[in-house]
């Protein structure tokens, strides 16, 4: 057998995403991606995401699952925070679903319960950092609060402050050079900055009364109070979280890339919804869930562990005409197939040794299937038969996906693990797929437009095919 036969017809090798697609392709990309830049840049929070995929499946005819049975596309909502989109397949529910699961929180800031206080003549907000972040991205930049507060007599106030040009902004003042060394620059990175310090500067301005204490808290309640009618004691019943300020944007000369706050996961949840809105003709029921709390352990009532694909399932079978759904609800998801949409770490040309480059993912080389997560010895993870994963190959082959294969760092220098475990559960077969990034869990991460595209691609091809 010839050399270049080997070459080409044997031997593996990775191929960028660039060198696959036609310029019409590549002028679709950038398209997609104008719109995915203002979906990141509009929901920030889980609350602005589901409002947000709630407003555009509508424009596209989803209809409230709870309230229709009549129709092909359905959406449920629980808790603000969770939700799901729905489309009928010409197949029965209950001989299994597609099913594609992103998660919408992102790490970031939360106000602790009581947080307003004063210290040197400053009025300071007190924080809580959510899930996996390092400290020190935090400090020094433009921050926004966003959120809702239930005020004393039950009315809400909604907050998104430090967005637009003409409003004020936040941020947490870091050390200067010139004093740090001993308390800062001699400390292992991830111990420079406590999570105490994390506090955000409110105000400086103080109460005119010189007689009074803490005057500048006190002019900060004062405008909050004439402009949204709150009192210190609402921010007991409040969920505010801080991001950084500001639009997602084009990184690099060529555009190539797009860089923001919330792309883990988000990237995957945009790809998610444009894929079950454009999917033509679904085989199967076709489920696209978006799953809150999945950078702190997937807990809680909007997260994977809770049971809401069990509800969904309920609802969806109830739908499709089953007498007792709730006796075929196991046997449903049993026999279900799904993709767990969320974000694995791109090689940065800086660090590269953290990495075993055969076996990691590439911007620009297309969606990034991940067979495997967990840590070590594969320790918490979920991990696709051979089966499956021969399935997605041929099937994204078949339809031109571009795509490749990528671990999360070498064997013993971390890890993480997506909800892919949570869904496996039930037995259904799954596997991970989405967005290669660079700077992943910072608040300016970056994607390859073409990677954003392909995994889009990849979606609306499971949801069309059948098996």
């Amino acid at each position: 057998m010839k050399t270049d036969t080997i070459e080409k017809e044997i031997k593996y090798k990775k191929k960028m995403a660039w060198d696959n697609l036609d310029e019409g392709l590549r002028k679709r990309a950038f398209e997609f991606c104008e719109d995915y830049k203002k979906f990141i840049t509009d929901a920030k929070t889980e609350r602005e995401t589901i409002n947000k995929i709630l407003d555009l499946s509508k424009k596209a005819n989803f209809k409230d699952g709870e309230l229709y049975k009549e129709g092909d596309r359905f959406f449920f909502v629980k808790h603000k925070k969770i939700m799901a989109l729905v489309r009928k397949g010409k197949k029965r529910a209950k001989e299994g679903l597609s099913i594609v699961v992103s998660h919408i929180d992102a790490p970031r800031l939360d106000l602790k319960q009581n947080p307003l206080y004063e210290d040197v003549d400053l009025c300071m907000l007190r924080t809580h950092y959510y899930g996996g972040i390092k400290k020190y991205h935090w400090t020094a930049m433009p921050l926004s609060l966003h959120g809702v507060i239930i005020k004393k007599d039950g009315s809400v106030v909604e907050l998104s402050i430090g967005e637009k040009l003409e409003d004020p902004v936040f941020t947490i003042c870091d050390l200067l050079p010139h004093l740090s060394h001993k308390i800062q620059d001699e400390k292992k990175l991830k111990e420079a900055i406590e999570g105490e310090k994390l506090t955000l500067m409110a105000g400086s301005i103080p109460l005119s009364d010189k007689n009074a204490k803490e005057r500048v808290k006190l002019n900060i309640l004062k405008i909050l109070n004439e402009r949204y009618g709150l009192i210190e004691e609402d921010f007991l019943s409040a969920d505010i979280e801080i991001v950084p300020a500001g639009a997602a944007k084009d990184v690099g000369f060529d555009r190539s890339m797009v860089g923001g706050y919330g792309q883990d996961d988000r990237v995957c949840s945009y790809s998610n919804l444009k894929a079950i809105m454009d999917s033509e003709d679904p085989k199967r029921w076709t489920v696209a869930l978006f799953v809150d709390k999945e950078e702190i352990g997937s807990d809680g009532n909007t997260g994977a562990k809770s049971r809401f694909i069990e509800y969904i399932t309920s609802k969806i079978l109830a739908i499709d005409g089953e007498e007792n759904p709730q006796s075929i609800i196991m046997d449903t998801l049993m026999q279900s197939r799904a993709l767990s949409a969320d974000v694995n770490g791109g090689v940065n040309p800086n660090y590269q040794e953290v990495h075993e480059k055969q076996n990691a993912a590439f911007l620009g080389y297309g969606v990034c299937v991940t067979k495997f997560t967990g840590n070590g010895g594969k320790y918490s993870a979920s991990e696709a038969s051979a089966e499956f994963m021969g399935w997605i190959r041929k099937l994204f082959n078949k339809h031109g996906v571009t795509w490749q294969t990528g671990e999360l760092g070498k064997i013993d220098e971390g890890g993480g693990g997506t909800v892919a475990k949570f869904l496996s559960y039930y037995g259904m077969d799954i596997i991970d797929c989405g967005v290669a990034l660079l700077g992943m869990h910072s608040p300016f991460e970056v994607a390859s437009k073409l990677d954003i595209f392909e995994t889009y691609r990849a979606y609306k091809t499971f949801f069309e095919a059948d098996w």
